[in-house]
């Protein structure tokens, strides 16, 4: 039975490795080069707040972005340009500003009239937002005494601005727009929002209620109080199919189709690359970007004018968003044997800015990946492949139907946490009934079981009441088994495929079981190995003395690091205890034989 049960752990492992495979290997060849300072920047030009919001915030800060001459000129705060602020993201720094402030110096140089940006960048400590939200409120409040504060700046010049530019990554963006949630806040303050891969629909990950209350009044400003902020210009960029920690389909808006002011887009310039911090120093987007915000600028008046808004972005189709959690995707292989004259790639993709653009060689065998960030909300409308060909050539054209199984990563920790609480079940109740335990691995081997997995969140979505409270959370769907058939984009090519995502959380379910399996497994010999390495001559038993001190030193460690630290620390402590106990045991049958 036990050669059964680890052939059959073994199969799922390594599903779960080739699955791993196409996420590190498939890669495409690298669109996004680096951006490079042209001076060595400086940061010590930091921007004096008034004593109340220094006293109130005194982990944050505010800086203007300097290189060489430009910070010397600075130096007094004495500015003349368009004002535009830089916020970090989760864990970010306010010195990732620094691609968008050196590209804004060079591109002035070449500016008649004087016409250049001053790039302010906030300090907000690298705080981690995304994974605890008791701060996000608090960056909402100092982002407003922030852009109060650049205003006054400029309050001697003959026609100083009204209004900042805002460029916000990741959760930067979010707290961009939650400045309209403050009850004393001008929206008249703030004229455009420009944000990088930000979450927008819902938090990545919803950990605690601080960010999920964030979330449902951000998103209840926005959509109940719409006419109020129509000229407020919001642009979503999302990070691409590459974008592992924020998909695409989060960074769209939730604003009114008729509103031409709020838009949402996917760019192509980051998808060649695996990191959500793309966004920040690509430089094919930061010069779009800097473009942008040069073309909108007023000669006259030397500030940013929105009425008309052009971005030169390229867009990507990434994912396709189905009832579970797999984002079907396809390949699009174009073989032209043309000699004179190069062909075009576009999908277009009605129900979100995502559209492809790939130029095909003379003669060339040219590959499209085609995914989908947002599935429609209606049947008036379907994903289109253009060609754009030469009627002298000849071009054969296969798709060839895949799945990204990158998406399904924090799903499937949620399986492999839901089949260790089985395991740990198993093992409670056999201490119940026998008095003894069985072992992890021996445990998690019996996890798997689907039925109490899938069955439950099922009902409850049938629930009219369910579906109510977890939409009135702000949560994102629940990824359940779906109800009804998946719609391809291809009727006619469908076939058996459309019966796939039916047996999606089937096979997250057992490769959760896998890692619960193999991870029990490696933990059991990483335990034994340190035994016969760290032999210990007492149990680690502490005195009561030592663990009431312990207790209290934990205590205040985990009021200051939201409990992260006090965490960890804990559970070294245990497994020096677990590691100890049984190095003298194993001592003690050594020493019997």
């Amino acid at each position: 039975m036990k050669v059964v049960v680890y052939a059959f752990y073994g199969g799922a492992l390594g599903c779960l490795l080739l699955a791993l495979r196409e996420l590190f290997l498939g890669l495409e060849e690298n669109r996004c080069s680096m951006t490079y300072m042209f001076e060595y920047p400086e940061y010590r030009q930091r921007v004096q707040l008034p004593r109340y919001v220094a006293r109130q915030y005194p982990a944050y800060g505010l800086y203007l972005y300097g290189e060489g001459v430009y910070a010397q000129e600075t130096r007094g705060l004495k500015l003349t340009g368009a004002p535009v602020l830089f916020l970090p993201g989760n864990a970010g720094s306010y010195k990732q500003g620094r691609s968008l402030g050196s590209v804004a110096l060079r591109k002035a140089e070449n500016m008649e009239g004087g016409i250049h940006l001053n790039v302010f960048t906030i300090d907000f400590n690298e705080e981690l937002v995304a994974l605890y939200g008791g701060g996000l409120l608090r960056q909402t409040h100092f982002l407003h005494e922030s852009i109060k504060v650049i205003l006054r700046l400029y309050k001697d010049r003959p026609d100083p601005p009204q209004s900042v530019v805002l460029v916000g990554h990741s959760m930067g963006g979010v707290v961009a727009r939650a400045l309209f949630t403050l009850p004393g806040f001008s929206p008249g303050l703030v004229s455009l929002i420009l944000t990088q891969a930000s979450p927008h629909q819902a938090p990545v990950l919803s950990l605690d209620p601080y960010i999920l209350e964030f979330y449902s009044s951000v998103s209840r400003r926005w959509s109940t109080e719409a006419e109020d902020l129509r000229n407020v210009t919001v642009l979503s960029v999302g990070g691409g199919y590459r974008d592992y920690q924020v998909r695409s389909g989060l960074t769209a808006l939730s604003c009114s189709a008729d509103d031409p002011n709020k838009m949402a887009v996917v760019v192509s310039e980051s998808n060649a690359l695996p990191h959500h911090m793309v966004m920040v120093w690509c430089k094919e987007l930061v010069l779009a970007t800097v473009r942008a915000f040069f073309d909108l600028i007023e000669p006259e008046t030397r500030q940013v004018n929105v009425v008309e808004l052009y971005f030169y972005i390229v867009c990507l189709v990434c994912v396709y968003r189905v009832h579970v959690p797999v984002y079907q995707a396809f390949k699009i292989i174009v073989t032209s044997h043309c000699m004179a004259t190069k062909g075009k790639m576009i999908i277009k993709v009605p129900w979100f800015r995502e559209d492809s653009f790939v130029t095909a060689g003379i003669p060339s065998v040219t590959e499209m990946s085609g995914m989908l960030h947002t599935s429609r909300h209606d049947n008036t409308s379907s994903a289109l492949l253009q060609l754009h060909t030469s009627p002298n050539c000849q071009y054969k054209v296969i798709f060839h139907r895949t799945h990204r199984w990158w998406r399904c990563g924090p799903v499937l920790l949620v399986y492999t946490a839901a089949v260790l609480l089985l395991a740990l079940r198993r093992q409670l109740g056999c201490i119940i009934q026998t008095g003894h335990t069985v072992a992890l691995r021996e445990a998690a081997a019996s996890g798997l079981q689907p039925h109490k997995v899938e069955l439950p969140i099922l009902i409850l979505h049938l629930q009219g009441w369910f579906q109510e409270g977890w939409t009135a959370l702000g949560l994102p769907d629940v990824d359940m088994l779906p109800l009804t058939t998946t719609e391809d984009i291809s009727q006619d090519a469908a076939g058996s495929w459309q019966y796939w995502p039916h047996l999606v959380s089937l096979l997250l379910c057992v490769l959760g079981a896998a890692v619960a399996f193999w991870g029990s497994a490696v933990l059991s010999a990483s335990v034994h190995m340190l035994s016969f390495l760290l032999v210990s001559r007492h149990s680690g038993t502490l005195r009561p003395s030592a663990q009431i001190l312990l207790i209290l030193s934990l205590i205040v460690v985990g009021g200051a690091t939201c409990g992260a630290l006090a965490i960890a620390v804990s559970f070294l402590i245990h497994l020096y205890r677990v590691v100890a106990t049984t190095s003298l045991l194993l001592m003690s049958q050594c020493r019997s034989l």
